[in-house]
């Protein structure tokens, strides 16, 4: 049954403190990542002593040597942290150059040219990775930057026996290359990686180590800064020196709402995904109120939750963007009332048609996620991204990392779908400096002062429904870590037109019931949820089986 909540948007204003213990003390600390390496590494620095923060920079630079396809140290990211009993969000999202402008990505007649905001050094906006890690040391870190980078370095530099699914990735990718005839420098670099065999990368590891032993002056400054200038000079990007030192991470007040007995603790813009996950259940909850509660994955669950899908992706597209250039209407979107309105707007037995679906106010998908909880209780939700498997496609040569293709996450041009389908207005156009728009939904549950859930997952504008229903699988229907992640999940975002995107396990009748109604069905999967989960019986964690992904729990 679901309960009946109240909606409330607040800000939580957060100051940094040294760690001490909380009132409620844990016995366990778990990690739930996106690989083995990165989970190895983050257990071994809890085990050490070192926090949540901590194990989250370590695991970070890991994931930019063993998941090129969205670990990174050429993207960025968002992480929300739970810390003492305080809430704080990172924003370490790419930034456009300064020689970026609005139409850089159309034709003379004004028409988007394909490729060149997904495919080469023009698509990239300036990385935030390493910016955004150093913040979060400086802010929260306890053991040595240098120790967290240990592991990475010697991952680099000695090498580590590549997974099936990368060697499959990177051949799927060489092939696309090939195909589509495009200009990279991509198979010089990992074409030779071969599952079962060592990979070892020798400029990233240069790269790691600069960074290693002078912080984030040694990717944004010195010897590093410059092959990504003088690459971007030879292959027609615009990142230049100045723009590499404008860069930086911004502390941001996390959105906050409560739901039942929770507080839920998300993404503020200029990512979608908290305003739209709090939009999403709280429209579920105002349905409800009105109509027999719908039961897991049937029929009506489904297109309750498409109809919602709808009216979050229309508000997305209008009224989303960088809050440091233009006004979000945040508590607009989220308040109760218009919740309400929205809700009532469900049909529920047909398809709402989708031009009569309007704002309502007067992300491959290789991005990827973890999630971390210490002994302490503190926790880290943290998605990070280059956008498409592999980014750009181009990697810095001499330095040996890919850069991103995040500039695709603006508005080419207002109003055309971007390569996830995504819509976008003028509030997602480029401009200088600005952060394009993300769905990337790193999110946090509280229970009193406890962090009881860490969920989030890749997958572009999907990511905003596997954190959706990762967290009601979890805390609605009570499902267990393994079962929450692992679940069928499906994604209704507005456009393609009455398209509903569904994992493969749901039922045969139900997928002919939403066909009858109207849905056309792509049967494919999306997301990769790691996802801790606190109760009363202890810690559970758990990585979504259909990923390369690992979770530990352990004792103090």
């Amino acid at each position: 049954m679901i309960k009946k909540y109240l909606l409330i948007l607040s800000v939580f204003i957060v100051t940094a403190c040294a760690q001490n213990n909380t009132t409620s003390i844990q016995s366990q600390h778990a990690v739930a990542m996106p690989d083995s390496f990165s989970a190895d590494a983050a257990m071994a620095v809890l085990e050490e002593g070192g926090n949540a923060v901590d194990a989250a920079i370590a695991a970070q630079f890991v994931l930019a040597v063993t998941l090129p396809e969205a670990g990174n140290v050429g993207g960025g990211g968002f992480m929300t942290i739970a810390f003492n009993n305080e809430n704080i969000f990172l924003d370490y999202r790419e930034m456009a150059p300064a020689n970026a402008h609005r139409d850089m990505y159309l034709d003379s007649q004004g028409n988007v040219k394909p490729y060149e905001s997904l495919f080469g050094a023009k698509a990239s906006g300036i990385p935030g990775t390493v910016a955004g890690m150093w913040a979060a040391h400086q802010k929260y870190g306890s053991l040595p930057w240098a120790r967290l980078l240990a592991p990475a370095v010697s991952l680099a530099e000695e090498g580590f026996i590549v997974p099936n699914k990368l060697a499959a990735n990177i051949a799927n990718y060489v092939k696309k290359i090939e195909e589509q005839k495009l200009h990279s420098n991509f198979v010089d670099y990992f074409a030779h990686a071969k599952a079962g065999k060592l990979f070892v990368q020798p400029e990233l590891a240069q790269t790691l180590k600069a960074i290693q032993t002078q912080g984030s002056d040694g990717f944004y400054k010195g010897k590093v800064a410059d092959k990504i200038v003088r690459f971007m000079q030879q292959n027609g990007g615009l990142i230049s020196h100045e723009d590499l030192q404008a860069y930086h991470a911004v502390w941001r007040d996390p959105l906050a709402f409560t739901w039942n007995d929770y507080t839920l603790i998300t993404a503020p813009p200029p990512s979608s995904g908290g305003v739209a996950v709090a939009q999403w259940i709280g429209m579920l909850d105002a349905y409800s109120d009105k109509h027999t509660p719908v039961q897991h994955n049937s029929t009506q669950y489904i297109h309750v939750m498409s109809e919602i899908g709808k009216r979050v992706f229309a508000d997305r597209a209008e009224y989303m963007g960088d809050p440091d250039f233009i006004d979000v209407p945040v508590a607009a979107l989220t308040e109760p009332s218009y919740i309400k309105k929205r809700a009532h707007e469900i049909q529920e037995s047909t398809i709402s048609p989708t031009p009569n679906i309007v704002p309502g106010l007067p992300e491959s998908e290789d991005t990827t996620h973890f999630s971390i909880m210490d002994k302490w209780g503190n926790a880290v939700a943290n998605t990070t991204t280059i956008n498409l498997t592999f980014g750009s496609g181009v990697v810095v040569t001499g330095a040996g990392f890919l850069l991103n293709d995040e500039m695709d996450d603006f508005s080419a041009k207002p109003g055309v779908p971007n390569f996830f389908g995504a819509v976008g207005g003028e509030a997602n156009a480029i401009e200088p400096y600005k952060r394009m728009l993300s769905s990337m939904t790193p999110t946090l549950v509280k229970k009193g002062d406890d962090v009881v859930l860490v969920t989030g997952s890749p997958g572009g504008t999907t990511i905003i429904s596997s954190v959706a229903q990762s967290l009601l699988n979890a805390l609605l229907f009570d499902m267990s870590a393994e079962e929450a992640v692992n679940a069928p999940r499906f994604h209704h975002q507005l456009l393609p037109k009455d398209t509903i995107r569904m994992h493969p396990g749901f039922a045969d009748a139900s997928v002919s019931e939403l066909q009858d109604m109207g849905y056309t069905i792509d049967d494919r999967r999306f997301g990769d949820v790691h996802l801790i989960k606190r109760t009363e019986e202890g810690v559970d964690a758990a990585s979504e089986k259909s990923g390369r992904g690992k979770s530990i729990v352990r004792p103090n």
